[in-house]
C-alpha cells in the first residue's frame, strides 16, 4: 500500500512541527498551561481539532513547542476535567466533546415581548419542554449528569459481552417486569448503596422515573385515589405527570427540616410524592424527626409515600441517608433510574411498590410497551454486577464535586448577595435573593444573553423569594464561571 495516498481516520493523531500554529511566546508568563488548553479548546470549537482526533504525545508536543511536559500534561488534563477530551492509556489522548459555539448575533424578531413574558407564570408542558429543548450557549438547567464521561468503553465492553451470552429465546418478548438478570442486580445495588432489601421478584424496570409516575398515578386513581400531593417548592416535572393522569396536587410547605409533616395531615391527600434524601429544589435533606413523623402519617392515615430517589448517591460531604423504603416498606414506592447515573437517554428505572398495588402496576406496565428493551438491560446488569457503576459514581462524584465548587466560587464573586442553598449534594444548586423581583424576568434576560437557567418559581405553587435553580453537573468549569459572571451582570442591570 502506498501510505501516501492513505486518507485521515477518526483517530489520525494531529501532530507536527506547527501544530495549531501555536507559539508558546503568546502565552502569559507563569500561566503557560491555562493558555494552551484554552488554544486547544477553541481548536475544538472550531473544528481544527474534530472530535475522534488524537491529540499529541505530551512529550511530543513539549519538544515542539519548547516547553516542559509538565506543561502539557497539565494543559491536556484540563480537558480531561472540562469533558472535552479523554484519556486512553497507551492510545494517548482523544477529543470527544467540543465546547459551545459562540452565540450567534440576534436576529430581529416581528413582535418584541416583554422582559420575562415567556416566564410570566409557572409554564404548562409544552413551554417547559420547549424550554428545556432551546440550544442555548451555556446550559445551566438542572437535572443532567455529566453526559461526556458516559462510560462508553465499559459500555461496549459489557454489550459485546450480553450478546456473546444472549439465546434465541432472549430475543423474544419476555417477562414485563423487566429482565431477571437486572432485577437481580438492581436488588443488590439498592443493598450496597441505600440499605434496601428487596426480592428481585418485587422489582419492575420501566422507562425512567417519569413512567413510574405515570403508571402509578393510573394505579391510584382505579384504587379511588384523586390527589397526591407534593412539595412546595418541588419539581414542575413531576407535577405535570401527576397532572396529566388527572391527579390533583396539593402543595406541602418544605422548611431546612424537609416537607412539613404538620401541613401534610391537614392535606385531603392519601399519597405524597417526596424527594428526601435531597430535596429538589432546596436541596435539604429530610432530617430524622420528620422522618418518624411521617411514619406516623402512614401509619395512621394508610398512606402512600411516593419516594423519588433522583440523586441520592451523590452526596459530597458524608453517605447518604438511608432511603424511606428501606424502613416502611408497605407504605414506600420507591422510583430510581440511572439518568443522574449515567445518562437519561437510556430510558432505564426501577420501581418497587407496596405489596397491595404491585400486580397493578405490572399490569399497566405490561400494556403500555410489553416492558423495556431487554438488551440495554442485560448491559446495564454486567455494569453493575462487575463493580464497573461504582467506579462510574466515584468518577463523576470527583467531577461533580470540581464543578460544584466552581459554581459556588463564582457565585460568591459575581452575585454575592444570593444565599446558596443545598450545596452539599446532588447535581444543581438552588440560589435565593432577599429582594423583589421576578426570577422569571432574570431568567428570560439570561437566555437572551445566552445562558439557560431555571427561575425558582417554575418549582413553587405558592410565590416564593425570587431565585433560580442552576444545574453544574453539565457543564465544564469555564462554562460554569461565565454562566454565572453573565447572571451577575443581567441581575444588576435588572435591579
Amino acid at each position: 500500500m502506498n501510505r501516501s495516498n492513505r486518507g485521515p481516520t477518526d483517530q489520525s493523531i494531529v501532530s507536527g512541527s506547527d501544530f495549531l500554529q501555536l507559539n508558546i511566546r503568546d502565552a502569559p508568563v507563569g500561566r503557560r498551561s491555562d493558555w494552551l488548553a484554552e488554544q486547544l479548546r477553541l481548536a475544538i470549537a472550531d473544528r481544527r481539532l474534530p472530535i475522534g482526533s488524537k491529540l499529541p504525545a505530551t512529550r511530543v508536543l513539549a519538544v515542539e513547542l519548547q516547553v516542559s511536559r509538565g506543561v502539557v500534561t497539565e494543559a491536556y488534563q484540563r480537558l480531561i476535567e472540562d469533558g472535552h477530551a479523554e484519556g486512553h492509556g497507551r492510545n494517548g489522548t482523544i477529543v470527544v466533546a467540543a465546547p459551545a459555539a459562540p452565540p450567534e448575533a440576534p436576529q430581529a424578531r416581528p413582535v418584541a415581548s416583554p422582559p420575562g413574558a415567556l416566564f410570566a407564570t409557572a409554564p404548562g408542558a409544552d413551554i417547559f419542554d420547549s424550554m428545556r429543548a432551546t440550544p442555548t450557549r451555556i446550559d445551566l438547567s438542572p437535572g443532567t449528569p455529566d453526559l461526556a464521561a458516559f462510560p462508553r468503553s465499559a459500555w461496549l465492553r459489557a454489550e459485546r459481552s450480553a450478546l456473546a451470552s444472549l439465546t434465541a429465546s432472549d430475543l423474544g418478548y419476555g417477562d414485563p417486569r423487566g429482565t431477571p438478570a437486572l432485577r437481580h442486580a438492581i436488588a443488590n445495588w439498592l443493598a450496597r448503596n441505600r440499605a434496601i432489601r428487596v426480592d428481585p421478584n418485587d422489582i419492575l424496570i420501566v422507562a425512567g422515573t417519569a413512567q413510574t409516575l405515570s403508571l402509578l398515578g393510573q394505579v391510584l386513581r382505579d384504587h379511588g385515589i384523586s390527589a397526591v400531593a407534593v412539595e412546595d417548592p418541588g419539581s414542575l416535572g413531576a407535577r405535570q405527570h401527576l397532572h396529566n393522569q388527572r391527579l390533583d396536587t396539593p402543595p406541602v410547605p418544605v422548611d431546612s427540616q424537609g416537607v412539613r409533616v404538620d401541613f401534610l395531615r391537614d392535606v385531603a391527600a392519601r399519597a405524597v410524592l417526596l424527594t428526601p434524601a435531597h430535596q429538589f429544589p432546596t436541596g435539604v435533606v429530610l432530617s430524622g424527626a420528620r422522618r418518624r413523623e411521617l411514619m406516623s402519617w402512614a401509619f395512621e392515615s394508610d398512606g402512600l409515600i411516593i419516594e423519588d430517589d433522583y440523586d441520592a448517591e451523590h452526596r459530597y460531604d458524608r453517605p447518604p441517608v438511608p432511603a424511606l423504603r428501606s424502613v416502611l416498606p408497605d407504605h414506600v414506592c420507591y422510583a430510581g433510574s440511572v439518568s443522574k447515573l449515567l445518562a437519561p437517554a437510556l430510558r432505564i428505572g426501577w420501581v418497587l411498590v407496596p405489596p397491595r398495588y404491585r400486580d397493578a402496576l405490572v399490569a399497566a406496565k405490561r400494556f403500555a410497551d410489553l416492558g423495556n428493551a431487554a438488551l440495554p438491560q442485560l448491559v446495564l446488569a454486567q455494569l453493575m454486577e462487575s463493580g464497573e457503576m461504582e467506579r462510574q459514581l466515584r468518577l463523576l462524584r470527583t467531577r461533580h464535586r470540581r464543578r460544584r465548587d466552581t459554581m459556588v466560587d463564582a457565585i460568591r464573586t459575581h452575585i454575592p448577595d444570593a444565599e446558596v442553598h443545598g450545596a452539599a449534594a446532588g447535581l444543581h444548586l438552588m440560589i435565593s435573593f432577599d429582594a423583589e423581583f421576578a426570577d422569571t424576568d432574570l431568567a428570560a434576560a439570561a437566555l437572551a444573553q445566552g445562558v439557560k437557567v431555571q427561575p425558582l418559581s417554575w418549582h413553587s405553587q405558592h410565590s416564593p423569594r425570587p431565585g433560580l435553580v442552576l444545574g453544574y453537573a453539565a457543564s465544564a468549569p469555564t462554562a460554569i464561571s461565565e454562566g454565572v459572571a453573565i447572571l451577575g451582570d443581567v441581575l444588576r442591570h435588572l435591579l
